[in-house]
């Protein structure tokens, strides 16, 4: 049974592991203001907001999208639909900016654009600040009006402070008590050993913890899982911890079920370009419910963190029936969909390193569409540079090979060398030992080999705009190779 809040209202129901909190409203409930329109995550229609009771009482609410989160998750919490902001008459904020401004077209969209304004809504009550364009591309990045409508509805989000403040008093009220469950069939342990025991006994259980890549499986291939496990709420997976590794460097382990919307601030203060790549891997719904260790342990050669964490030369802390190991994230894709997890295992933390003054990381992401849309490349480069030449080159790319994947050829051509042109014409030959691509519906064989060595051609037009006084000895270097030639 799931006990949790509907619109303020408490509710008891059953459903099966597999059930979709877009399913349960829908099918269950009979709340039928949540749309649904891709089944996928991306276009936003089923938007709902989900509100969870922090240590201060308060209850803080985050937008996700109903069709591909369990409904089981909803366990001890506040789920917030359409249909419970307008108090009678009285239309929340949200709503009423929407229809001053004739944000709504044929309305389908609607619902989902109104819980999304409602979350940055609740944002600007607990947290006043000026809506910026990058703060409503934000919110509204992750819902798609398919009639075009985007100019009045950015116009409503700017006007929902000019409305009366319509909020219902329940809004406020706590969610129920959150209950563990450890019975069949949906399991939601609270700690390390109570998951690792739980995996020893069903091995056939598959992880849930986001639910955004997994939940595919059941909205596109129509599987069916008789048991989930839901890592959600293991202590240990869900702590961000300073550390220093037994090589000195100092940064952070990041559990394993740390969402991306709490890495968030964490990569904007010490790693701005790893930041900026969230905000391009998916919407603020995927974002407040994808996780990190779900990123690396899908094991998809075209994942976004990964080749991101294999330039800053991250470490996996791995928990299982046998004990606790680490090892380089390097060590743990092994083929396309296979990794160095033993039976049982599971990723109980990323180690993420605080940045070497010294060092340089780019992240650049290629895709059809520029916003949450799954890569075609992605490349990320990090080095360092003394006296005048490249040391510790670390050159990762996803959507290269059957896994994600450093060029080690390619750092070998640039380790050592001034960053002229010849040396990097070298690496972007030597890419075609590291790597022999295929074709796919995201890119030929021929666009994603072409695509990454124009990646490393923009890391030194990048070396030289840093760099101005290169720029003389690149041009004399470029004329001395045309005399030898």
């Amino acid at each position: 049974m799931i006990d949790f809040l509907l619109n303020g209202q408490p509710r008891q129901c059953a459903a099966s592991p597999d059930t979709s909190v877009l399913e349960l409203l829908r099918d269950s409930l009979g709340q039928t203001g949540t749309k649904e329109g891709c089944a996928t995550g991306d276009c936003g229609a089923c938007t709902v907001a989900i509100g969870e009771t922090g240590p201060d009482g308060s209850v803080h609410y985050h937008s996700a999208n109903a069709c591909i989160t369990p409904a089981h998750q909803l366990q001890g919490r506040a789920l917030i639909t359409v249909e419970g902001l307008a108090q009678g008459d009285a239309l929340h904020p949200a709503q009423a900016a929407m229809v001053e401004c004739h944000g709504s077209q044929c309305g389908f969209c609607t619902p989902g654009i109104v819980m999304s304004l409602f979350t940055l809504h609740e944002e600007q009550q607990r947290a006043p600040a000026p809506l910026t364009q990058q703060r409503l591309e934000a919110a509204l990045g992750g819902n798609l009006c398919r009639c075009t409508g985007y100019r009045p509805i950015r116009d409503a989000a700017l006007s929902m402070g000019d409305h009366p403040e319509k909020r219902p008093m329940w809004l406020d009220a706590a969610a129920p008590e959150a209950r563990a469950t450890t019975e069949a069939p949906f399991v939601q342990p609270e700690s390390l050993t109570e998951l690792i025991d739980e995996r020893t006994r069903h091995p056939e259980a598959p992880i849930v913890a986001g639910g955004t890549d997994l939940w595919l499986e059941v909205t596109q291939r129509l599987e069916r899982f008789a048991r989930l496990v839901d890592v959600t709420r293991v202590a240990e997976l869900n702590a961000i911890e300073e550390t220093t590794l037994d090589d000195g460097r100092e940064g952070w382990w990041v559990g394993g079920a740390v969402t991306y919307a709490r890495l968030e601030p964490l990569l904007e203060e010490y790693h701005e370009a790893f930041a900026h790549l969230l905000h391009r891997l998916g919407s603020a719904q995927i974002r407040n419910r994808g996780t990190l260790g779900g990123n690396i342990a899908n094991a998809s050669p075209i994942g976004d963190t990964p080749p991101v964490l294999l330039a800053l030369g991250s470490r996996l802390w791995l928990a299982g029936p046998e004990g606790e190991r680490e090892m380089a994230l390097a060590d743990f894709f092994l083929d396309y969909k296979q990794t160095a997890l033993r039976e049982g295992e599971v990723i109980r933390a990323i180690f993420l390193p605080r940045p070497e003054t010294d060092r340089h990381l780019k992240v650049w992401k290629l895709s059809k569409r520029r916003e949450d849309d799954i890569s075609a490349v992605l490349g990320a480069f990090s080095w360092r540079q003394e006296d005048g030449v490249l040391r510790d080159v670390r050159l990762a790319f996803g959507g290269m090979a059957a896994t994600p994947k450093r060029a080690s050829a390619a750092e070998a051509a640039l380790e050592g060398q001034s960053p002229f042109p010849a040396a990097f014409q070298a690496a972007r030959l030597a890419l075609a030992q590291d790597f022999q691509p295929m074709s796919d519906v995201r890119g030929s064989a021929h666009y994603r080999q072409l695509s990454a060595a124009n990646l490393l051609e923009r890391m030194r037009l990048v070396l030289l705009r840093d760099n101005p006084m290169q720029e003389a000895n690149t041009d004399r270097e470029v004329m001395l190779h045309a005399y030898a030639h």
